[in-house]
């Protein structure tokens, strides 16, 4: 697939033994962008139907940036942000997650998602799960419908899926190193 073939990979970054997955060449290219949200509309209306696509699309700090704001507009929903604490003004919700070296946290503006509306939580790579799990819980804690997660690729030897409480899709998956 030309999307995949398109990352880039940086042996031991951020540090020895990562192989870190660069996104940032699908947004370079117009029609690879274009492909990129053609591919994430098209899974979205196919998985939940014209009249079940979401409200809200919650894209998580910083890269759920990049690709959310356009998949929302496309599907005709909004875009709220998730972000790291104090990026955001008026009133925040806060949850915690897990990271390899201690804890993080994330904030979601309060008057963000509406009591049972329909949300897809989107960001560029499902590693360990911990994030996006504190993303859905910030959206259960408004009273969110969390329809599932959408991510460009999953590191599946993480098995970060597995912390996530909604189906889970993925357009491209595992990581092997490129020659």
């Amino acid at each position: 697939m030309r999307l995949h073939r398109s990352l880039r990979q940086y042996p031991n970054f951020p540090s020895p033994g990562v192989l870190f997955e660069d996104i940032l060449p699908l947004f370079a290219d117009p029609l690879l962008h274009q492909s990129l949200i053609r591919a994430l509309q098209l899974h979205v209306t196919n998985s939940y139907g014209e009249k079940q696509t979401p409200d809200v699309i919650v894209g998580l700090e910083a890269r759920g940036f990049l690709f959310g704001p356009s998949l929302a507009l496309k599907l005709g929903a909004g875009f709220v942000p998730v972000r790291k604490p104090g990026k955001l003004p008026g009133l925040t919700e806060t949850a915690a997650f897990e990271k390899e070296y201690g804890k993080d946290f994330f904030q979601i503006q309060s008057n963000g998602i509406k009591p049972g509306q329909r949300v897809l939580i989107v960001d560029d790579i499902v590693a360990t799960g911990g994030s996006a799990a504190a993303a859905g819980s910030l959206v259960k804690k408004l009273g969110g419908t969390l329809l599932g997660y959408v991510f460009i690729l999953e590191l599946d030897f993480l098995k970060g899926r597995e912390k996530l409480d909604a189906p889970v899709h993925t357009l491209l998956s595992s990581q092997e190193e490129k020659s």
